[in-house]
């Protein structure tokens, strides 16, 4: 057996393996993988999980050629492909995520090209930066429709870094009033081996009162919509300080050392700094009716 198969099984199988690892990996059918998915097993993935898939298909990086210099955004947008290194858990879950929310990686792509296209590639923009920042390690906070109070009250605890009243006094709050959904994969790849600091940058959307009981399928769907157009309601990433951090251990369910002392960690459950304010995402409101485009 070769390298690459004995670390997928090995991390697959781990007892510790982190819960939306382990969700991922059962909702898209991988853990009956005996290798590290290739790119044809992500393409026939994507494939199944969408019945008529719309959005780029995976290709090795060692297809491209030698003298390929486009950037990478741009090869995604120009070529529908998305270059990705094989047996590399970093490129594996970023394809997870296009799986899951094609409708928003792809208006994020384009937003990266838009910027591209009229302020060249280097340095990035601040918008870039802001959507690689939430590409990397967003996490999309799902508030159903009938529990909005008591989503905008743990929200705005988590905003303003009350992480006691969040992660404990609000615990069963979690996966009720919200529920939580790791967008950036490179968070993702972290919590194969997760460490005290791992922390990403949350932003809350509104889904229909029904969330809870919908399938996988039906939840990345309904959360791809609320997505993007939570993204153009907060101005396609252009405003500063949009994004809040959330320490993801903290997270009820989501580590296996959630002691007391655990939470007490102020390095990690870090306080707000003097003269940091709540966030422009709160109060979260049911979004108008839009036409998606």
């Amino acid at each position: 057996m070769n390298s690459a198969a004995e670390n997928w099984l090995s991390a697959i199988n781990a007892p510790s393996l982190s819960p939306p690892i382990a969700k991922l990996l059962a909702q898209t059918g991988l853990t009956g993988n005996a290798v590290f998915p290739d790119t044809d097993i992500l393409n026939v993935c994507v494939k199944a999980w969408h019945g008529s898939w719309r959005g780029p298909i995976f290709r090795k990086q060692g297809d491209f050629a030698e003298t390929e210099s486009r950037y990478y955004e741009v090869i995604i947008a120009e070529d529908g492909v998305v270059p990705t290194r094989e047996a590399n858990w970093h490129d594996l879950f970023n394809a997870l995520i296009w799986l899951q929310f094609p409708l928003t990686k792809q208006y994020l792509n384009q937003l990266h090209v838009d910027d591209i296209r009229q302020h060249g590639a280097h340095p990035r923009t601040a918008r870039r930066n802001h959507i690689t920042h939430f590409d990397e390690c967003g996490i999309v906070l799902a508030v159903p429709t009938g529990k909005l109070k008591q989503g905008n009250e743990l929200l705005a605890d988590l905003a303003l870094h009350n992480w006691k009243g969040a992660f404990v006094d609000k615990k069963t709050a979690w996966f009720d009033a919200l529920f939580p959904v790791i967008f950036g994969h490179a968070n993702l790849e972290m919590l194969l081996t997760p460490f005290i600091g791992l922390t990403g940058k949350w932003l809350a959307v509104v889904v229909d009162d029904d969330f809870a009981s919908m399938s996988g399928h039906e939840q990345s769907q309904c959360l791809d919509v609320a997505l993007k157009q939570r993204c153009q309601a907060l101005g396609d990433f252009l405003p500063k300080g949009v994004l809040k951090p959330l320490p993801i251990l903290g997270i009820p369910g989501w580590y296996d050392l959630q002691t007391p002392e655990f939470y007490d960690d102020d390095t990690y459950f870090r306080p707000l700094r003097r003269g940091t304010g709540e966030t422009v995402q709160l109060p979260l409101l049911v979004p108008p009716p839009t036409r998606d485009n």
